[in-house]
């Protein structure tokens, strides 16, 4: 069997009532012959294994488990979400859990440098549950490097008109380049004489228009359901991803099940359409 994030996808519809039921995703009985790491407290808490055949799946995507008690989705700690990652970032070091895991799993690590993320989004909202398997494009609506360079050009022209002082255009945008990385401000600061050290940590909260468990911003994502939500912006990628979604179906054996999937188009409200699949919880 080939590994993907579709698959990933039926081996959820599969176990649908585990959904409902765990107190915690990290409790969700995954099913680990697919994974080549398994993580708590680190990105990514979930990765799946890569393909060595000449199949139509890559594999490798990278996952996150958020799960909030609401129909908000959960804050991200020290992270900013975005839809593709370079695996290099996360196997630096000298001992380096991730890069043990998949070596072990017997993945060729660096034979797919970029990865798609997704985040696998709970919420309850009383007795009803939504969980939504979101490719990172939903929430990464902008770059990340302007993400963090504008939210940096918000604060020092607060500043600035707080002091009644002034910077030069040209100042300014060398200043918002030199801001744009996360890591120069998550690196831990030593400074002489001090005491402690100091490191910046990043919090990223979802607003409503990007929170797709928001019922009045996305309606048809309905109670009690199980989703997939890709981007798709033309009909020939809608297809890819129907025939893909199928096959995995059949791969699983359970294509019986494939007819029960409700597919249709979601307009986001900054990054254009995403194709969602959907299926009961209950």
């Amino acid at each position: 069997m080939d590994y993907s994030i579709y698959h990933f996808f039926a081996g959820l519809y599969l176990k649908t009532g585990e959904l409902t039921v765990q107190n915690q995703l990290e409790a969700f009985p995954f099913n680990k012959e697919m994974l080549s790491c398994v993580n708590d407290g680190l990105f990514p808490d979930l990765a799946i294994k890569l393909n060595h055949n000449d199949s139509v799946f890559s594999g490798g995507e990278l996952i996150e488990l958020k799960d909030s008690k609401s129909y908000s989705v959960a804050s991200f700690n020290s992270t900013i979400p975005t839809g593709e990652k370079e695996i290099h970032e996360l196997i630096q070091g000298t001992e380096n859990t991730i890069r043990t895991q998949m070596q072990e799993a017997g993945d060729d690590i660096l034979s797919l440098p970029i990865r798609q993320v997704f985040y696998l989004t709970r919420g309850r909202k009383r007795s009803n549950v939504k969980v939504c398997l979101v490719h990172g494009k939903f929430f990464e609506t902008v770059p990340v490097s302007t993400l963090i360079s504008e939210s940096f050009g918000q604060a020092l022209e607060e500043r600035l008109n707080e002091l009644g002082t002034s910077l030069s255009a040209s100042m300014k945008q060398k200043l918002l380049n030199l801001f744009s990385e996360q890591e120069t401000f998550s690196r831990t600061r030593s400074v002489e004489n001090a005491s402690v050290r100091l490191r910046f940590r990043v919090m990223t909260e979802v607003k409503a228009g990007g929170n797709i468990l928001n019922q009045n911003q996305y309606p048809q994502i309905d109670d009690n359901t199980l989703n997939l939500a890709v981007p798709c912006h033309s009909k020939e990628a809608q297809k890819l991803h129907i025939d893909r979604m199928r096959v995995a179906f059949e791969q699983t054996n359970v294509s019986n099940l494939f007819p029960q999937i409700k597919t249709f188009t979601l307009q986001h409200h900054f990054n254009g359409p995403f194709l969602i699949f959907q299926t009961n919880l209950l």
